[in-house]
This record gives C-alpha cells, sequence and structure tokens, in this order.
C-alpha cells in the first residue's frame, strides 16, 4: 500500500446481528488531507469511524494507518499512539479543572516532564482556553468544552484525528472557532476525518468528501471533481422590465440549460452551463436587447444541494 495514504480500507464490513451497519467500504485517504464523511443518521458514518478508531471490531475486511495493518484481536499500541479519536458523546470530568484533566491524558500517554508541561501550555494556547487553565470544566460553555475534547484528542501528537459530529449542538461563533482550529493542525500536517450534519463547515474545510448511504460509501472524490461533476451552475437575473420577456430572450442563449422563476420576485434562476465568458456574453447581450438588469449573479451548488440531489437519486 502506498505510504501517502493515511487511511486504507478493503472490504470493510460491520455486521450487528441482522442489520449491516458498514458494508463493503474501500475507504482511501490521503495524508494531510481534510476528509469530510456525509450522510444521513444511520448510513454508518459513526460505526466506520469507531473501526477506524479501534474502538470496534470490523466484521470482515482490513484497516491500514498510515501504511500499518492493524491487527485484529490485538492492541495495536504504535497505531494507537498514531491515532487522535473524538467521538460525539466522550464525558468530561466536571470537577477538575481544565489543567488538571489535560495532564491526566498527557499521563496517560506517558508524556514526561518538561515536555509534557510544554505540550499543554502549547494545546491550551491553540484552543483558547490558556485564560481557563484553573476553571472547573463544569463551569465552562458549551464550545469551550467541546475545545477542551479535542485539546485532549491531539495532546499526544497524533499523525491522523476522527473526529465524529465534533461541531453538533455548537452555536456559530463557537463552530467558527473550532473550525479554525481545524485550519491550523491542517497546516501543521495533520490528516483529518470529520464527520458532520453542518455541511458548509465541511464546504470549507474539506479537500474531500465521501458520501455514505445505508453501510456504502456511495462516493468518494475530491472535492474540487466533486463540484465539476455534480455542481449545477446557477445565474440569478433580476430585472425591473417585463419578466416573460426576459425569459424568452434567455431561452435564446445555448447555454441556458432551464430557467425558474422565484417566487414574488422580479428574478430568475437560470441553469447555466457556460464559462465566465459566456457569463459575460449573456449579460453584454441582455443590455444591448435593452432589459434594465439590476442584478446579475453567478453562483454554483453548494455541497448541500449536491448531497440533497444524490440523495433522490439513491432513493428515486
Amino acid at each position: 500500500m502506498p505510504q501517502s495514504l493515511a487511511i486504507s480500507t478493503h472490504g470493510l464490513t460491520k455486521q450487528f446481528e441482522r442489520q449491516i451497519a458498514v458494508n463493503d467500504v474501500d475507504l482511501q485517504v490521503h495524508a494531510g488531507e481534510v476528509y469530510g464523511l456525509i450522510g444521513p443518521n444511520g448510513a454508518g458514518k459513526t460505526t466506520l469511524i469507531r473501526m477506524l478508531a479501534m474502538a470496534e471490531e470490523p466484521t470482515v475486511g482490513e484497516i491500514y494507518i498510515n501504511g500499518e495493518q492493524l491487527l485484529r484481536d490485538r492492541d495495536n499500541p504504535h497505531l494507537k499512539r498514531q491515532l487522535g479519536y473524538l467521538p460525539d458523546d466522550f464525558p468530561l470530568y466536571d470537577d477538575l479543572t481544565v489543567w488538571d484533566y489535560l495532564d491526566y491524558f498527557a499521563r496517560l500517554y506517558q508524556l514526561q516532564e518538561p515536555h509534557r508541561s510544554r505540550r499543554l501550555k502549547d494545546v491550551l494556547e491553540l484552543v483558547q482556553l490558556t485564560h481557563k487553565r484553573h476553571s472547573l470544566i463544569a463551569t465552562l460553555s458549551r464550545g469551550m468544552k467541546q475545545r477542551l475534547s479535542l485539546a485532549r484528542t491531539i495532546i499526544h501528537e497524533p499523525l491522523l484525528l476522527l473526529l465524529d459530529e465534533p461541531v453538533s449542538g455548537l452555536d456559530p461563533i463557537a463552530r467558527v472557532q473550532f473550525r479554525d482550529i481545524i485550519k491550523v493542525l491542517q497546516e501543521a500536517g495533520m490528516t483529518i476525518l470529520i464527520s458532520s450534519h453542518v455541511l458548509s463547515d465541511l464546504e470549507e474545510l474539506c479537500t474531500s468528501v465521501g458520501i455514505m448511504e445505508l453501510g456504502y460509501l456511495v462516493e468518494s472524490a475530491l472535492l474540487k471533481n466533486l463540484y465539476q461533476r455534480l455542481s449545477r451552475q446557477q445565474i440569478l437575473v433580476t430585472t425591473i422590465g417585463d419578466l416573460e420577456a426576459l425569459r424568452a430572450e434567455l431561452n435564446h442563449c445555448p447555454q441556458v440549460d432551464g430557467i425558474e422563476a422565484l417566487s414574488d420576485t422580479q428574478s430568475l434562476c437560470v441553469h447555466f452551463s457556460g464559462g465566465v465568458e459566456e457569463a459575460a456574453a449573456l449579460l453584454r447581450s441582455l443590455i444591448a436587447a435593452g432589459f434594465p438588469i439590476t442584478q446579475f449573479h453567478r453562483t454554483q451548488e453548494n455541497l448541500e444541494s449536491i448531497f440533497l440531489k444524490m440523495g433522490h437519486q439513491q432513493t428515486s
């Protein structure tokens, strides 16, 4: 297996009694990537992450972490040191201070002084909790607790970070703070696999995404390739003139693949297959034809639109 792969699985399957939670998954995540795992509840995301984190035994299949095979029924201590795993329900000890909590986990990973204290200071600074080092965990906000959980996950400097729904229940400001920390970790060379329902966050963070449905990995691709293949380009055109006349004019353009009227507005959403130059030519032709255009805005469908469209294709 190429050394550049941080994660590689072959035929990975997990069955609970009669239910198959993860079905024959071949997953490849390159070193240094931020890989987003998306899919509805029950799709198998958490079970897949738990198997990668060695918290769950596969029924069949192979897992390789940074080129080394994860051996079943073994402790795999060398591999465990390379992993940081943040489940969506990890308990915090409310009666400990922030410093004592992190120090406890640093000792579990056998970090020795003076490196241990230095590492605690660095991690607290990264997650912006230095000012809370002597505070009881019970007094922290939800966002602070989640950042502390992340600090605990990276205290031993893992190469691979596995994050299961890390921003669920966080307010928008806390989500932005968490997202910024993930970006810093990626810039430091860490490989990160993250599952989330907040697709706008993944859109900003991820280099690649995998889409799971009913235990299957139905799509796995670089985010930019997924956009090229599945994201339709749209142009929002607004006029203070005759909307139907504008629609008729737009229909003459060969790059226009469809037009939707936006209710109670003087706007049309135009599905457009051309590039930037063709869009500019279209705007010039509309103005030359005398249409009073007040808005002409080109966008692409986002990750959420792609995901919903793919989900519809799977079920139809």
